[in-house]
């Protein structure tokens, strides 16, 4: 029978999770802080894009709402997946490729506290891509939303961006370090522009619209465009799907990971 002074010591050295998750949450951000190129991607893109392709339609109608509020939910989208799958995809392939994972391997720390620190700093530079993008389009396109509405979007967009950060995961732990940023962007712009998150969907090839609807980017602009009351289908059905390619995803790192798992630790 184990001592209670010794079980006692035992409970003392136990790491303190909460706080191993809050110092990984605060490396995490300031890494990708001092990402110069990271941070132009996920903060300064969905700006540009905006100015460029939103702000001369910001006063007219689209889909029987303001242009304006119509084209922020659709960049509004693209700044939140661009920031999972660039966040996942790309250093989780580099993290690989510098032997990082391997360092870890050797540490303490709980790899869930290291993913879930990963998905808190993701989602820190998602809300500050959304950020950026509200107060510009605010400030250049007079874009008006109610309170109810600015909630209803912001929490789809998070919500419905668990799939493209299931996909970044497998893209980290599928490609090398030197192909992944050109794998995320093979990916993830033909998808934007097929969703019609960039160019309507009637404005695209037939074959085309009719692939559209089962793309999870589809989904997450429908459920983006139904948050400020544009015509979209059933928010259920959306997250349905979503949800669908989600698990569809997260069964494809797994798989990866134990593949990488097997060659460097078997």
């Amino acid at each position: 029978m184990v001592p209670a002074t010794a079980r006692s010591a035992a409970g003392r050295m136990r790491a303190p999770v909460l706080r191993m998750l809050a110092e990984v949450i605060r490396t995490q951000v300031l890494t990708l802080l001092r990402s110069p190129i990271y941070s132009i991607f996920s903060l300064a893109l969905p700006v540009i894009f905006w100015l460029f392709f939103a702000l001369p339609y910001a006063h007219t109608r689209v889909g029987g709402v303001s242009g304006g509020a119509f084209l922020l939910a659709s960049f509004g989208a693209y700044a939140v997946a661009n920031v999972m799958l660039f966040t996942f995809g790309i250093t989780i392939a580099m993290e690989r490729g510098r032997k990082q994972d391997l360092l870890l391997r050797a540490t303490p720390l709980p790899p869930w506290v290291y993913l879930l620190a990963r998905v808190v700093a993701a989602t820190v530079f998602a809300l500050a891509a959304l950020l950026v993008l509200s107060v510009v389009a605010v400030i250049t396109g007079g874009v008006s939303l109610s309170a109810a509405q600015w909630v209803t979007l912001v929490s789809r967009l998070l919500v419905g961006s668990l799939p493209l950060l299931a996909l970044g995961l497998a893209i980290g732990y599928l490609v090398s370090p030197n192909a992944a940023p050109a794998v995320v962007n093979l990916i993830g712009l033909p998808m934007y522009f097929a969703s019609g998150i960039f160019v309507p969907v009637s404005a695209l090839p037939v074959f085309i619209q009719r692939i559209a609807p089962y793309l999870p980017t589809y989904r997450y602009g429908q459920l983006a465009w139904g948050a400020i009351g544009a015509p979209a289908d059933p928010a259920s059905t959306d997250l349905l799907w979503l949800a669908g390619y989600t698990v569809l995803f997260l069964a494809v790192t797994l798989r990866a990971y134990r593949l990488e798992e097997s060659r460097k630790f078997t």
